[in-house]
């Protein structure tokens, strides 16, 4: 099984870990990472099990990344992911993202697993090399920290 394994230990409870990974997924995911013709405007993650995982452009067009496998508020997320390395939709195949997070004391674990890349065919490895990569999950995961770590963070999600 082709795979991404990430981990990070953040400052905050598992209750306000997951609640800014999903539902303010928007605020640290950057505009430069879209698969859409148009510039990025929201990057999307439906709260709920079956829910869609998308972003809307500037021009108010949509288009879909994956949808919501798991969402077990604050334990864990489970997503697919039908990017391929062309960055582009393929209804076809589709890896999965499990992202748990785990108490350790007053902070959380936050462990992000892409998993099954092998479904992405022949250019597998090269979405594994990408995504595990500088400007991959370890960049993206970082936008996180510092979103959920923030002070304007904290006091937004006292709220």
């Amino acid at each position: 099984m082709m795979f991404v394994r990430r981990e990070i230990t953040v400052d905050a409870s598992p209750e306000q870990a997951f609640a800014v990974f999903t539902e303010r997924f928007d605020a640290w995911w950057p505009r430069s990472h879209h698969i859409g013709e148009p510039e990025l405007r929201e990057a999307v993650i439906e709260p709920r099990e079956g829910g869609r995982w998308y972003e809307r452009g500037v021009d108010g067009s949509e288009c879909e990344w994956g949808e919501v496998l798991a969402y077990d508020p604050p334990r864990r997320l489970v997503l697919t992911w039908h990017i391929g390395a062309d960055w582009k939709y393929h209804a076809d195949q589709a890896s999965e993202i499990e992202v748990s997070f785990e108490p350790v004391g007053e902070r959380t674990n936050v462990t992000l697993e892409h998993r099954h890349i092998e479904r992405h065919g022949e250019r597998a490895a090269e979405l594994r090399d990408a995504v595990s990569s500088e400007g991959g999950w370890p960049t993206l995961l970082g936008l996180y920290r510092g979103v959920l770590e923030s002070s304007s963070s904290a006091a937004e999600l006292m709220q």
